[in-house]
C-alpha cells in the first residue's frame, strides 16, 4: 500500500475507532433514532453549503437512486442497529464484533462483478485478523444478548456492502456531494421519529460525544473514508475494521474502566499482522523476455 493509502488507512482506523465509546455514552441519554438524527443532521448542514458552492450536487442528485441505496446500507440502518445493540453491548464488544466486515466482504465480493477480487494472500491476512479478533472478543456468547448481537451482524453486513456500491455505482461522482446528500436523505428520514424522542435534559459529556459523532466521526470520516476505498479499493479498505476494535478497546479499557484480557494482549498483534498482510499491494508480474 502506498504512503497516502496508509496515512488514509490509519486515520481512518482512529476516526472509526472512537465512535463506539461515545456512542455507548450518548445512548444514555439520546434515543436510537434520535441519536442517528442527531449525527446526521450537524453533518449535512457543514457539508451541504460547500456541496453546493463545488458544484458536487448536480452530478449526484441524477444518480439519486444508488445515493438513496448507499444512505440505507451505509447510514441508516447500521447507525440505527448500532446505537441499539449498544443500549446492551460495551463498547469494546460493539468494536470487536465489527471487525467481522472485512471477512463478510470477501465472501460478498467473491460474488461480485467487482475486479478488486481477494488472492490466497489476502485471503490469508483476513482470516490471520479475524483469529486476533477471537482472541480479542473472549467472551461468553451464550451468555450475551442475542437480540444485540443481530443487530451488529445487520451493521456489520451494511459497512460490507457501503464501499462495494461506491465502487460499483459512486466512484466517478463528487464524493463531497455523495456524502452530503446521503447524510441529507438520513436525517430527513430520521426528524419524524427523533423530534418526538428529544431528550428532557443533557448533560456536556453527551452534548460533547454527539457533536464529534456528527462531526468528525460523520462529516469528516466519510470524506477520507472515499479517499480511501479510491486509493486502496472497496474490499482493502474494510480492514480498518480489523484496527477500530483496537483503538475501541482502548478507550473503553482507559476511559470506560473495561477489563484488559489476555484475549486483548494475543488478538492486538493478530489483528495488525493481518492488517498489513491483507492491504499489501500484489508484486508485480514481469513478463519472461
Amino acid at each position: 500500500m502506498s504512503r497516502r493509502g496508509w496515512l488514509l488507512f490509519l486515520a481512518m482506523s482512529l476516526i472509526w475507532g472512537i465512535p463506539y465509546l461515545l456512542i455507548r455514552v450518548a445512548v444514555r441519554e439520546f434515543s436510537p433514532p434520535t441519536l442517528v438524527f442527531a449525527r446526521t443532521l450537524p453533518a449535512a448542514l457543514l457539508l451541504l453549503p460547500v456541496a453546493h458552492f463545488r458544484g458536487a450536487l448536480r452530478p449526484v442528485l441524477a444518480r439519486w437512486r444508488w445515493i438513496l441505496l448507499f444512505a440505507v446500507v451505509e447510514l441508516a440502518v447500521p447507525w440505527f442497529m448500532l446505537s441499539r445493540a449498544e443500549q446492551h453491548l460495551p463498547s469494546s464488544t460493539a468494536g470487536l464484533l465489527i471487525a467481522s466486515v472485512p471477512l463478510m466482504a470477501s465472501l460478498i465480493y467473491r460474488f461480485s462483478p467487482h475486479a478488486d477480487r481477494l488472492d490466497r494472500r489476502r485471503l490469508v491476512g483476513l482470516i490471520i485478523g479475524f483469529a486476533g479478533v477471537a482472541a480479542l472478543v473472549g467472551i461468553d456468547v451464550g451468555g450475551s444478548d442475542l437480540l444485540a448481537l443481530g443487530e451488529m451482524a445487520v451493521v456489520a453486513l451494511g459497512y460490507s456492502l457501503g464501499p462495494l456500491l461506491i465502487s460499483l455505482r459512486l466512484s466517478d461522482l463528487p464524493s463531497l456531494g455523495v456524502v452530503s446528500v446521503a447524510m441529507t436523505v438520513t436525517a430527513c428520514a430520521y426528524a419524524p421519529f427523533a423530534l418526538t424522542r428529544l431528550p428532557h435534559h443533557m448533560t456536556l459529556e453527551v452534548a460533547a460525544a454527539v457533536l464529534t459523532l456528527a462531526v468528525v466521526c460523520a462529516a469528516v470520516a466519510f470524506i477520507v473514508f472515499f479517499a480511501l476505498i479510491a486509493e486502496v479499493g472497496p474490499s482493502r479498505s474494510t480492514v480498518i475494521t480489523y484496527v477500530n476494535p483496537a483503538v475501541a478497546v482502548l478507550l473503553g479499557v482507559l476511559v470506560l474502566g473495561e477489563h484488559f484480557t489476555v484475549g486483548i494482549a494475543v488478538g492486538f498483534p493478530l489483528i495488525l499482522l493481518g492488517s498489513v498482510i491483507a492491504t499489501a499491494r500484489e508484486a508485480p508480474v514481469v513478463a519472461a523476455q
